[in-house]
């Protein structure tokens, strides 16, 4: 059997060969994905929504309207029982995370009060900063029954009256800058 010459061109096409049936397995694999990963992210939308709203009988997500705030966006969704509202749910951000974005659900009632809060996304310290996940601890139960109008959303260091997660101060005060987003929105957009 004769040996192949080592040519540029023959590294070439095998290289080209090699990334393009790679490139081919990989769009296939996105393709296939694509779906189930949109389900189970469009499912943990909806569990955080009952979560984080009192009962509802409306769909928030086809009511759902957004904002474009700090170069990102926040979305609302308005939940209603039978034409009467009865909250809505603020999914909201914060960039100033010791881990980076913070990204969370809080349900407001009508007036102002938060139900619940529900952490989407960290990327915080694990066994600090990830505290504000409530199967972590219950931290954030502290907010739940609070009007940012009479409690300020900022640790007790800063003046307010959130107590900090044990040191883990700047988690803390990302999730609080993340509430304060949502609600100052929420207050100027009214609920819709």
């Amino acid at each position: 059997m004769a040996k192949t010459e080592s040519t540029f061109i023959n590294m070439f096409l095998a290289l080209f060969m090699v990334t393009l049936l790679s490139a081919a397995i990989l769009g296939f694999v996105y393709v296939y994905t694509k779906g189930p990963i949109e389900q189970a992210r469009a499912a943990k939308q909806t569990a955080a929504l009952k979560k984080v709203l009192p009962p509802f009988n409306n769909d928030p997500v086809k009511e759902m309207y957004k904002k474009a705030v700090d170069g990102d966006t926040l979305y609302f969704f308005p939940a209603r029982m039978d034409s009467s509202l009865v909250g809505v749910a603020v999914k909201t951000f914060s960039p100033k995370g010791f881990g980076g974005m913070i990204r969370l659900m809080v349900g407001f009632l009508p007036d102002g009060t938060i139900k619940d809060i529900v952490v989407l996304q960290h990327q915080e310290t694990p066994g600090l900063g990830e505290k504000m996940v409530r199967s972590k601890s219950n931290w954030s139960v502290q907010f739940q029954g609070k009007n940012p109008k009479t409690f300020k959303l900022a640790v007790k260091k800063d003046g307010g009256d959130v107590d900090a997660i044990t040191a883990s101060t700047i988690s803390s005060r990302a999730f609080c800058d993340a509430v304060e987003r949502a609600y100052k929105n929420l207050m100027e957009g009214g609920a819709q």
